[in-house]
């Protein structure tokens, strides 16, 4: 395969479905010939998967928010320098499961802190690399609680938060879509899976230049 790859990332709340329209995703990529990475944040190198245990797991409390932030931009550069960037120039798509979008909504929107502080932390770390498409699922934030429930058991951290921190995080995901339309698409998750990964697709085969 000749060429750069291309940067996929789903986002979302905690029950939008993002593992399997990944999954999914990578499927229809590799029957229209392409190879896809499938990867994760946290996590997505040996490294960073020791820091997701940390983040995931554990008490509602466990870590002041801009510890939380730390400790994403960490997991995510081993993530980048040891399976994104690799994957790329070796020509592969890589399609991840959150990347940074996912630490403004929730340590940005959902905890407060300083969209400018994370950003900061965003310019030293990953630097001018972005996604070439990020797609929002986007879910009633009661319904995407329901749906969570045991889909990780033991990585339930985040969706034990209370309410009003989802409903803030599921804005935050809708005003980085806002700004960034070029780069961002929202897909309506209360759909079935079948139509969720039609919209996908759609969006993918139109925004990047494939027939999927």
């Amino acid at each position: 395969m000749n060429g750069r790859g291309s940067f996929i990332t789903l986002e979302g709340g905690e029950g939008t479905g993002k593992s399997t329209q990944v999954a999914r995703l990578a499927d229809a990529l590799t029957g229209a010939g392409i190879e896809a990475v499938v990867t994760r944040e946290p996590g997505g190198a040996e490294g960073a998967e020791e820091i997701r245990a940390l983040l995931v797991r554990g008490n509602v409390v466990r870590w002041e928010p801009m510890t939380e932030v730390l400790l994403h931009y960490a997991a995510r550069s081993e993530h980048l320098q040891k399976t994104v960037m690799p994957a790329l120039d070796r020509g592969q798509w890589v399609i991840s499961d959150r990347f940074a979008d996912s630490t403004m909504a929730y340590q940005g929107h959902g905890h407060g802190i300083d969209r400018e502080v994370i950003e900061g932390l965003h310019r030293l770390v990953v630097g001018e690399f972005a996604p070439d498409l990020t797609v929002i699922l986007d879910l009633d934030v009661e319904a995407g609680l329901e749906r969570a429930k045991s889909v990780h058991p033991g990585e339930d951290r985040y969706e034990r938060m209370d309410i009003e921190f989802h409903r803030r995080l599921r804005q935050g995901f809708l005003d980085i879509a806002e700004k960034e339309p070029d780069r961002c698409a929202v897909i309506d998750a209360s759909g079935s899976v079948e139509e969720v990964n039609r919209a996908l697709c759609d969006i993918v085969s139109r925004r990047l230049g494939v027939s999927l």
